[in-house]
């Protein structure tokens, strides 16, 4: 019997490795043909997607920013890409994949299982230009994903949201899974005990939304106080309006209010090396990998009671979930680790637990593919 083939639409090469890299063999080890379609492949990524026994394709595609005439084309050559390999399923994950690939595999009558892995930026509401964005990409979204088999969330919040604003229906079928999962040999867990000093860190894109300018000043505030505590920080500067600047970063790390290591690989390095991981976001998240890959390694969690965010706490259990926006309880729940350093090992004993009840990738994949497999068939 022929393999059944399956497109899966990623905005962003690396994030096919990262993100979906085991999903992918998840699939071919169970039979199926796949194809992973991401714009501007870089040689690296196109030979890891080659050695994982899949077929990279490249299209166009505009990641940020609206421009119908290129967008429109993304759909042409989507459509094309699902008729020349003779796709019997489409997976699109991120805004525009799954509004674009949706379009282009409905219009080709492709059955479509989509991953909304959050709603991000244009759904957080926090400026005009969001609120607009919002409008269209609701538009959007109800245009492309009503017609779809399944629309798979990583969190109800986002599901709840898109059937109130009636940008799908209550009756349309729709499956949860816990985030991307994390690879449980790949961020191995490793005991805490920092009795010397306790240490932070902060890995995200570095804008507003994300929390870093509230774990600025939070470094800011707590680093008077305990001279000895370490507040790392990870993650490439950006031009975006709400980033912060690169010149603020490097001031703040000649002063020594905080360690700034740039764009790092070796993330499971880092969070060996710190205490406790945090993340103030009021992004509009699906469900942080960054929180999932902190609890593998076995660092206690500090993040938003906020959609996405909070799915990767047990409050009091393996860290604390705080208010958005909320200095005082970002520094306070800070300041409960460098004023209990046991309760660290504690905790952090516990998120490993916890990535292994729920987060294991193995458990997230082996649902996608039970949920492709029952469409299919």
């Amino acid at each position: 019997m022929d393999k059944k083939r399956i497109l899966i639409i990623a905005s962003f090469d690396g994030s096919l490795i990262r993100f979906r890299g085991d999903f992918i063999k998840s699939l071919i080890s169970n039979g199926f043909e796949v194809f992973a379609a991401a714009p501007s492949y870089a040689d690296q990524h196109r030979k890891e997607i080659e050695e994982m026994g899949a077929t990279p394709i490249e299209f166009n595609l505009q990641r940020t920013g609206l421009n119908p005439m290129k967008d429109m084309d993304s759909i042409k050559e989507l459509k094309k890409i699902i008729k020349d390999h003779n796709i019997d399923l489409v997976f699109p994950y991120t805004v525009k994949p799954v509004i674009y690939g949706s379009m282009a595999a409905n219009s080709c009558k492709v059955p479509v299982i989509s991953l909304i892995t959050g709603l991000g930026y244009t759904f957080t509401g926090a400026s005009k230009k969001a609120k607009l964005l919002q409008k269209f990409n609701e538009r959007l979204y109800k245009l492309s994903i009503r017609k779809n088999r399944v629309i798979v969330f990583q969190n109800k919040d986002d599901h709840q949201l898109l059937v109130d604003r009636k940008v799908i229906s209550k009756d349309q079928k729709v499956a949860f899974v816990s985030g991307s999962g994390v690879n449980l040999n790949q961020f191995t867990f490793k005991e805490k005990d920092p009795k010397d000093k306790v240490s932070f860190l902060f890995i995200a894109r570095l804008i507003k939304e994300k929390g870093v300018a509230l774990y600025l000043e939070a470094s800011k505030v707590l680093k008077e106080k305990y001279p000895e505590a370490e507040f790392h920080l990870i993650g490439a500067t950006e031009t975006s309006p709400s980033a912060i600047s690169e010149e603020e970063l490097k001031e703040l790390h000649e002063k020594g209010t905080i360690i700034f290591h740039g764009k790092q690989k070796n993330v499971e390095e880092h969070l060996h090396k710190t205490s406790v991981f945090v993340l103030p976001s009021y992004y509009r998240e699906g469900l942080p990998r960054t929180t999932l890959e902190a609890c593998a390694c076995g660092n206690p969690i500090i993040t938003t009671d906020s959609v996405g965010c909070r799915e990767s706490v047990k409050e009091g259990y393996n860290g604390f979930l705080i208010e958005p926006k909320n200095l005082e309880a970002l520094v306070k729940a800070m300041e409960y680790f460098i004023l209990n350093p046991q309760k660290v090992k504690e905790m952090g004993k516990n998120s490993r637990t916890y990535a292994e009840e729920r987060f294991d990738v193995n458990i997230i994949n082996r649902d996608l593919v039970n949920i492709i497999n029952q469409e299919l068939n």
